[in-house]
């Protein structure tokens, strides 16, 4: 769908689709719930609503942990909007007030819950469905539903279990999934899930189509990534590369990167098919958004990728790159022993017998069972058979070795990343490079040297960067008319704001972060100076809420300092007032000055629109947030609204803070072409 025209920029906010809450929602908030919300939205003068992904996860609470590209998250059906729920509400209603109360959602008892009463139902009213023509033209529209069906089928008969733990069908091809699709006797066992599917189809389009009568705007949300465990990744192995994880590099939170444990994608072979599952996973998209915001869109230039045995993202490189070749570091003087102490870690015995008790003889015995002697000489190598962290984790070690064995694997300057046509090792700098052992023993020279060959590196790699995601978000975005939004945080390639421009695709302006990060006290940028192709936000998903960032991260001071209130017309001693708690009006403070921003949209989480009043905030900080990156709890990923919409509309307080803040933005002029 096309973004609607506006004579003005953008108010919009952010809420997954299972915090919404009203008096029909089934202890988690549905497709339908979108409907009061827009509502609530028009009369606060929001003119847009972005969602979290809303792709079935199995039994993964992360929306970002898709089990389909394709396949909405059946938790998110209204029970008692099927046109099969009658005779079945007494056991809707149990799950309502069991489950619709509780101060969090419960992911887990909630998709049970719903999915046995689908079961239930589908069991009951079987003939009938299977009998819908309705039923067969959809799927006929629908054909990924082939893969899926079957894909969860499989999943259902496995209790749930990974399919590389399957005992059958681990390795699959095209035909023998439509061969098992056309089995009669599986017919009815893969209809359930194409049943399920086209009625939440049509309870997601039905509401946007209410939402968009109202005025209001859907931004959807992509993950570039796929879980290893999903149907896509099974049934087109030639799309993923299984042997490599995405993640990110090292950096000041996360000082050994990141491993999300995503298979990178295989471009050359999506290349080949002309990019045809990405075109019909956002075609799909189309069906539902007038926006999209692309997820980690770096990863379309280039994603960090970490061979599979790693745990940790320290020892990953950017795919694609132009590597270094063996005869380029010949020709600097590394060959020989010279490259073997560039590129394998080399550990004295006297590291590990530090954690041994001084014990030199049961040393020699505990890094045997790994490594190889070099000689006589009091040093190590990993056996080839070593492949990554896990292999060293997974080893039979005292834990103290175990740390210390795992920290030196890491311990190198150059990361083999594959082979070249005479069989010769092609090598990448490691992100942190300068604090391994091997580059603090090289002369000035020598590093003088290695640094000049890296920098040539890089630039070449800008160049592909450039060139691979001018290509891949080319042919995508002109593929269908939503509006493209980017999520470009990170460390950003300087080719990526140019490529963006070029195609017409929004930035992402956090706030908190857009600062100038090398002047002193690392102030905030100008918020009037946003390029108008971004979204500007106070914050997102994955951070603290703007009332954590204030009270619990300098937030204040950053800001203050930046926007202080006495220049606004507020009295003396505003500014240390405002310092002390994040209250609602200190809340409408800062979205007004942001709202000022040059951006095209301003997108503001509903926790922090929430935090304008006393009674619908956050009883702490904590309780606004969505998800802790780095954690796996309960907590995540499960919040919800603190009352039911149909009480947040009344609630006058609410609507006329949102609308002050939705009115500065109104206000707003841009340039034509300022800041493009």
């Amino acid at each position: 769908m096309q973004f609607p025209p506006t004579s003005h920029p953008v108010t919009g906010t952010v809420i997954p689709i299972g915090a919404l809450k009203t008096a029909r929602s089934c202890g988690i908030g549905e497709f339908s719930d979108l409907v009061p919300f827009a509502e609530l939205c028009k009369k606060a003068g929001i003119g847009l609503v972005q969602l979290l992904p809303v792709n079935d996860t199995g039994t993964e609470s992360s929306p970002y942990s898709a089990l389909s590209a394709f396949a909405l998250h059946p938790v998110y059906i209204s029970l008692a909007e099927l046109p099969e729920a009658d005779g079945f509400m007494k056991e809707i209603n149990e799950i309502k007030s069991r489950l619709e109360d509780l101060p969090r959602f419960d992911y887990r008892e909630v998709r049970n819950a719903k999915l046995a009463v689908l079961r239930r139902i589908f069991d009951v009213r079987e003939g009938t469905i299977m009998a819908d023509r309705s039923l067969a033209q959809w799927i006929a529209k629908n054909p990924w539903i082939v893969e899926y069906a079957v894909f969860m089928n499989l999943k259902h008969r496995n209790n749930e279990a990974s399919w590389k733990q399957w005992s059958k069908m681990r390795t699959t091809t095209h035909r023998e999934i439509q061969d098992r699709w056309n089995s009669p006797a599986r017919k009815s066992s893969h209809l359930f899930y194409a049943w399920v599917q086209m009625r939440l189809d049509e309870q997601f389009s039905s509401a946007v189509k209410e939402c968009a009568k109202q005025g209001i705007a859907i931004k959807g949300d992509i993950p570039i990534l796929m879980n290893e465990d999903s149907c896509d990744a099974w049934a087109n192995p030639e799309f993923f590369r299984d042997d490599l994880r995405a993640g990110n590099p090292p950096d000041d939170m996360n000082p050994l990167g990141q491993n999300w444990g995503f298979p990178i994608y295989n471009w050359d072979n999506l290349r080949e098919a002309d990019f045809d599952w990405w075109r019909r996973r956002l075609a799909l998209c189309s069906r539902y958004y007038n926006a999209y915001r692309i997820d980690h869109i770096l990863g379309f230039f280039r994603i960090w990728s970490i061979p599979s045995g790693n745990r940790t993202g320290y020892l990953g490189w950017t795919n694609p790159h132009v590597p270094i070749t063996t005869q380029e570091l010949f020709s600097r003087g590394f060959s020989g022993d010279r490259l073997r102490w560039l590129t394998e870690p080399h550990v004295p015995t006297r590291l590990v017998e530090a954690v041994n008790g001084h014990d030199y003889l049961g040393t020699h015995g505990l890094m045997g069972k790994l490594m190889d002697r070099i000689g006589n000489e009091e040093l190590w190598l990993f056996r080839q058979e070593i492949k990554g962290e896990r292999d060293i984790v997974d080893a039979s070690l005292p834990d103290p070795v175990r740390e210390v064995l795992v920290h030196a694997w890491r311990d190198r300057l150059l990361q083999e990343t594959g082979r070249d046509d005479k069989g010769m090792p092609l090598y990448a700098p490691i992100w942190n490079y300068r604090d391994a052992t091997a580059w603090k023993s090289l002369s000035d020279g020598e590093k003088s040297s290695l640094e000049a060959l890296f920098g040539e590196k890089k630039t070449a790699n800008e160049r592909l960067w450039r060139e691979q995601a001018n290509e891949i978000l080319g042919v995508l975005t002109r593929g269908v008319d939503m509006l493209a939004c980017a999520e470009d945080l990170g460390s950003i390639p300087d080719c990526v704001p140019e490529v963006l421009s070029g195609l017409g695709i929004l930035g992402l302006k956090v706030m908190r972060w857009e600062r100038r990060w090398n002047e002193p006290g690392q102030p905030l940028r100008d918020l009037l100076a946003y390029p108008e192709l971004s979204v500007a936000a106070s914050s997102v998903h994955d951070s603290s809420s703007l009332r954590g960032w204030w009270e619990r991260e300098g937030g204040a001071g950053v800001f203050l300092s930046a926007y202080p209130p006495e220049r606004q017309g507020y009295p003396d001693g505003a500014s240390d007032e405002f310092r002390k708690a994040c209250t609602p009006d200190v809340v409408l403070y800062v979205l007004k000055n942001l709202a000022r921003s040059g951006s095209k949209i301003l997108s503001i989480p509903i926790q922090d629109f929430l935090a304008l009043s006393e009674e619908t905030r956050g009883a702490t900080i904590d309780d606004e947030r969505i998800n802790v990156p780095g954690s796996v709890t309960g907590f995540n990923w499960t919040w919800r609204l603190p009352d039911r919409i149909e009480n947040l509309k009344k609630n006058r307080a609410l609507i006329l803070a949102i609308s002050e803040v939705a009115k500065s933005r109104s206000r707003t002029k841009h340039s034509q072409g300022e800041g493009k």
